[in-house]
């Protein structure tokens, strides 16, 4: 692949309809490989030629599904490894703001496990810069991530049963918002009404990967 002199690159093969792009893992360097994905994502979305179905970025894969019949395999391997990865702030040309009620059940236990009070949680929450960095665990949701470590926090040691829809949470680097009602361990420090997942919409995601989110406080 373009830009990869290193071989941290892999294009494997993915089934009969798929090649999965893979990233060797660089150990306490995530936010890099979070990068490197989006990066290439976006070289990809912007390039992809017919038969291209879909392209799913995750932590450090990214799955290209084809149609074989249009997009040979050989042809569809050519076009990825001739690919080169984009600054992943190029494309964040998209900018959604999510209106958050601060009040989760973990927001003081974030604050102490970071060693600040929970009104800084909220600063240092709406003062960042987001962005999707992929989908996954339910449709609608993302991962968000953003350039510091200030609200690194470990996932709940006993996840909870059920989750309400539009809690916003923290867990490792990123933080996300679940849109239903699911379990989930996330650290729960607010709450949106946005609406995340809408079948009716095109497309039905609000927040898809490299898009920037901007949270700011809901007034109480």
């Amino acid at each position: 692949m373009g830009a990869n002199g290193d071989g941290a690159i892999r294009v494997l093969g993915y089934g009969d309809s798929a090649l999965l792009v893979e990233l060797e893992a660089r150990s306490g360097d995530t936010g890099a490989e979070l990068d490197l994905v989006l990066g290439i994502f976006q070289a990809l979305e912007r390039t992809r030629p017919a038969g291209v179905v879909d392209i799913v970025p995750a932590a450090r894969t990214i799955a290209v599904l084809i149609d074989p019949h249009v997009l040979p395999p050989a042809a569809a391997r050519g076009w990825i490894e001739r690919t080169v990865p984009e600054p992943p702030e190029a494309a964040a040309d998209e900018v959604v703001e999510l209106a958050v009620r601060y009040d989760g059940d973990d927001l003081a236990e974030v604050a102490a496990l970071l060693g600040i009070t929970s009104r800084e949680v909220v600063e240092r929450h709406t003062a960042s810069r987001w962005r999707v960095a992929f989908g996954g665990f339910a449709p609608g949701f993302a991962y968000l991530v953003t350039d510091h470590d200030g609200l690194r926090v470990p996932r709940r040691a006993t996840p909870r049963t059920a989750v309400p829809a539009g809690s916003v949470g923290l867990a490792g680097e990123f933080s996300g918002v679940y849109p239903r009602s699911s379990p989930g361990g996330w650290q729960l420090i607010g709450r949106t009404d946005a609406a995340l997942w809408d079948v009716s919409a095109d497309p039905p995601a609000l927040l898809r990967p490299g898009i920037e989110v901007r949270f700011v406080e809901a007034a109480s």
